[in-house]
């Protein structure tokens, strides 16, 4: 089997692994408290899934090689279509979204999806700053917004403050500057007492999901593992095999 993809979890489905064995796609659910028990193998490409089914790649590159990597051109827009022409004609969101514990950054989405996009990046605060009619215009406010603000937040960045509160004095500070429409917060139910430990394993039991970082706990440790790192991994079932890092906690 191959790990194919990956579901973060938003909307009425949950957390999931695709993994993908002789052309069938299968979705692994990651409820909290489930054991997963993969080792991982060999990585490459991880092909495409087209009308339900899995087209394989021997390519070496992974998560995707060239010929199935896709670029979202409209994530580099800044006002200035990219495209052969225009297609982004509904109503967009800006927002603002805060990491724990004070890591911040602007934002733009279609507004009807803007909690779940939100969720999908594992945000803990956000706030809605504006909706306008096309994405065009919603670019260029994003992009006068990141000059001062940043669009962007690295996966590890989110780890390492996995087990830390919002800077809430940091959040307020910066919301001064702008006149929200509404703020929310989002909950994922981690509750975790210490930041887990970076890895790449799908063995443990799981703690949750937030975003595309899956927390697994082994041997009384808890690892934050980035579900894209697992995309291209041949896995078996049974333990993993190379040593982990432990916290120290796992010693107390």
């Amino acid at each position: 089997m191959q790990v194919v993809g990956y579901d973060v979890g938003t909307g009425e489905s949950e957390p999931a692994l695709v993994l993908a064995a002789d052309g069938e796609p299968v979705r692994e659910p990651l409820p909290v408290g489930r054991e997963l028990a993969y080792a991982l193998g060999e990585r490459r490409c991880a092909g495409t899934i087209v009308d339900g089914e899995h087209h394989g790649c021997a390519n070496a590159r992974a998560p995707y090689c060239e010929e199935h990597s896709r670029t979202w051109v409209c994530a580099r827009c800044t006002g200035v279509c990219l495209k052969d022409e225009m297609d982004c004609f509904e109503e967009h969101a800006v927002y603002l979204a805060a990491f724990t514990p004070a890591t911040f950054k602007v934002g733009v989405t279609r507004a009807w999806r803007l909690d779940t996009r939100l969720r999908e990046q594992g945000a803990d605060r956000a706030a809605h700053l504006h909706t306008v009619s096309n994405g065009r215009i919603a670019r260029e406010i994003e992009s006068e917004i990141a000059r001062e603000v940043g669009d962007s937040v690295r996966v590890p960045t989110k780890v390492r403050g996995l087990a830390e509160p919002v800077d809430a004095a940091a959040w307020a500070a910066l919301l001064e500057e702008y006149d929200p429409i509404e703020t929310v917060a989002l909950e994922y139910g981690l509750e975790l007492d210490e930041r887990p430990v970076g890895e790449t394993i799908a063995s443990g039991v799981v703690r949750g999901t937030k975003g595309r970082v899956l927390v697994l706990e082994r041997g009384g440790t808890t690892y934050a593992v980035d579900m894209r790192d697992l995309v291209g991994y041949e896995v078996s079932e049974g333990p993993v095999e190379r040593s982990l890092q432990s916290s120290l906690g796992a010693f107390g």
